[in-house]
């Protein structure tokens, strides 16, 4: 017998009313309810609108691209590609799902999208790493491809799920190799005391990055500076100038700041400023991503350029069907050091 609404209030404690306001997203309830809610979907394996081989045989022509947030031009950048890659096709309405990097909310939508039979989505950005998210985000991806939905991930890793069946096919960013080749550009100029502001704990993109920076500390014997110079905020301006003022107060010496992405440096930027230090005379930075305003900053940034626009066309192309999935279902763009103003050989 197949699951039903009530089955699923009755799991949650809540009103079958309350369950389906969970599931349209269209009336407020409180988080603590909709976690119950989601819950009691995942553990009865509820499907929205009938058995997944009705859905099979009756995808719509939408398709959902999930974002962190749509004004930071990192997701702007990959949105806009895929949205205009769709947008060749006939017949097809790619909407934009922003879930404001909340876990819960990339869940939410993925079963909104799930009920209202999308064709295809597109999950862009790094991944929460943490266990019971990533079995309900695998549950919610095995259930949008047996309802006959392509899925497919854009600058972030394959989904770590010990599961059989298939996978997402998956378009990643070398996070690790870009972060690497910053820190060893900063250390072949000769520094040696150098500042890391990351971004967000559990997130793939910030432990990633964060890695790639520490094996060419290690590679140069300063793993120890390398941890207590380290600090963890988010992707944002603010987050780079209160960083920078920290890693300031750790070490007044500091000679090079490597920023979790080019939003973040400006912030150092302006910290550095506020503080009387130029840049790079006083103190190199280094930001990440290469986004559109990196090459006007003063002085002009040194960061690593990502194919952003390209991982978004091909993603749309995937989510399309117009291009043959990648060997092992997972291809990896690298990025480019792109050496600006922003950094040069410490004073003396």
């Amino acid at each position: 017998m197949s699951v039903t609404l009530a089955d699923v209030a009755a799991r949650a404690g809540v009103s079958a009313a309350t369950v389906s306001r969970v599931l349209n997203g269209n009336y407020p309830v409180a988080g603590a309810t909709r976690t119950r809610v989601l819950r009691a979907v995942e553990e009865l394996e509820y499907v929205v609108n009938g058995p997944a081989s009705a859905l099979a045989a009756a995808t719509s022509d939408l398709i959902g691209v999930l974002v962190n947030d749509i004004a930071d031009p990192f997701f702007g950048i990959m949105a806009g590609a895929v949205q205009s890659e769709i947008g060749q096709a006939t017949r097809k309405l790619a909407i934009v799902c922003n879930t404001g990097g909340s876990p819960e909310r990339e869940l939410t939508y993925l079963t909104l999208l799930q009920r209202q039979r999308a064709s295809a989505v597109v999950l862009t950005g790094g991944a929460v790493e943490d266990a019971a998210h990533g079995a309900a985000l695998a549950t919610r991806l095995r259930r949008l491809d047996a309802a006959g939905s392509r899925v497919v991930l854009c600058g972030r890793p394959p989904l770590a799920t010990e599961e059989d069946g298939p996978h997402p096919l998956a378009l990643t960013f070398d996070n690790r190799g870009g972060a690497r080749r910053l820190t060893e550009h900063l250390l072949s100029l000769g520094h040696r005391r150098l500042g890391y502001l990351s971004g967000p704990a559990a997130r793939t993109t910030t432990r990633h990055r964060l890695e790639g920076h520490r094996a060419a500390m290690a590679a140069a014997g300063l793993a120890a500076d390398a941890e207590r110079l380290t600090t963890h905020g988010g992707y944002d301006r603010a987050s780079g100038y209160d960083g920078t003022l920290e890693l300031l107060r750790r070490d007044p010496d500091l000679t090079a700041i490597l920023a979790a992405n080019d939003t973040v440096a400006l912030g150092v930027c302006a910290a550095l400023r506020d503080r009387g230090l130029r840049i790079p005379q006083d103190v190199s930075v280094t930001g990440f991503d290469d986004l559109p305003f990196a090459v006007d900053a003063v002085p002009a940034l040194t960061t690593v350029r990502l194919p952003l626009h390209d991982a978004g066309a091909r993603a749309g192309r995937l989510a399309l069907g117009r291009e043959d999935a990648p060997p092992g279902g997972v291809a990896t763009f690298h990025g480019d050091l792109m050496v600006r103003d922003s950094t040069a050989p410490p004073r003396p």
